[in-house]
């Protein structure tokens, strides 16, 4: 199949997580039915340009501006859509960015829409509760509620969109989330999950299950596909560290007001949010179907692969 008769794919947070698995899984099968179209806010970033070379086209557009966004998406077939939550911590803005890009969508008139987004928590733990403090002013865990709220932009419009319901980054294991040594030196897992088990996955696999769900062509339009890569529990996560450091490692849960105040960044909203995975595990990890997301992307990572991936970035010191 020459260049010129793939679908593009137009990739929005392509140099980020979900969208780079996405752009790397798409740009690692030159004989696939796709390309990819890298949508950045600086072509000239080193990521961008790393994937320019490896053959990606790279156009410039802005969440925050619908019209370049339209121009990003004229002539593709299809567009990930993903937005960044953590980089303005605000719904308002996140839900301004959705739609500017379900309308961009509409007017090029694309054939498939992945948009990357999450439960709305308050169906599990309102607002109106008064275990958990309000956030942002009606949220209890903001950036899974807004993403929730902007699915109606896609839905409204009849944009023919795959809501794509994503989870836990097991990277987030890279970012102060793994054991570390007590006052006694062993090694101390302290997630507030009590037993319940977390739906994790790795970041980049995100974006190749979407490869899967595009390939399958109408299929998922109009379906909500809800993806993990394993369901684990505290004391199975931290038997993977003890396997991956070769000693034991405890697991401690946290409550989650313990975790709250913490005082760490956003403590608030991450402890909402492990209250939520907590109290909502059943129905959470019920709603996603490992063996379909296998099927989609048969080399999803186990957290024992991811862990063995990373086991440099993983130090216990």
């Amino acid at each position: 199949m020459t260049v010129s008769e793939k679908k593009i794919i137009a990739v929005v947070g392509a140099t980020g997580a979900q969208g780079g698995g996405l752009a790397s899984a798409i740009l690692a099968d030159p004989d696939g039915p796709f390309a990819v179209r890298v949508i950045t806010r600086r072509a000239g970033s080193d990521k961008a340009r790393a994937l320019a070379e490896r053959g990606a086209e790279v156009v410039e557009a802005d969440l925050g501006d619908e019209a370049s966004l339209r121009r990003a998406f004229a002539g593709a077939y299809g567009a990930y859509v993903v937005t960044n939550y953590w980089e303005g911590m605000s719904p308002q803005i996140e839900l301004a960015q959705a739609g500017n890009a379900a309308r961009a969508a509409k007017g090029a008139g694309l054939a498939h829409v992945i948009w990357s987004t999450l439960e709305d928590t308050r169906a599990h733990i309102p607002v109106t509760d008064p275990r958990v403090p309000v956030l942002e002013g009606s949220y209890t865990v903001p950036h899974f509620d807004a993403k929730a709220e902007a699915d109606r932009f896609f839905i409204d419009l009849g944009v023919p969109t795959t809501l794509l319901r994503t989870t836990f980054y097991w990277e987030a294991f890279l970012q102060g989330f793994a054991p570390r040594r007590d006052d006694t030196g062993r090694l101390v897992l302290t997630l507030p999950m009590g037993d319940s088990a977390l739906a994790g996955i790795a970041a980049e696999d995100i974006g190749r299950v979407a490869l899967g769900v595009f390939a399958r062509g109408e299929e998922f339009i109009g379906a909500t596909v809800s993806i993990a890569g394993e369901h684990l529990t505290g004391e199975q996560l931290a038997a993977g560290f003890a396997e991956l450091y070769g000693e034991p490692v405890a697991y401690r849960p946290l409550t989650h007001d313990e975790f709250r105040a913490l005082g760490m960044p956003a403590a608030a909203e991450i402890g909402n949010m492990f209250q939520y995975y907590t109290e909502a595990a059943d129905a959470f990890t019920g709603a996603r179907d490992l063996d379909l997301v296998r099927n989609l992307h048969p080399g999803l990572q186990t957290f024992r692969d991811w862990l063995t991936a990373h086991k440099d970035a993983l130090t216990t010191d």
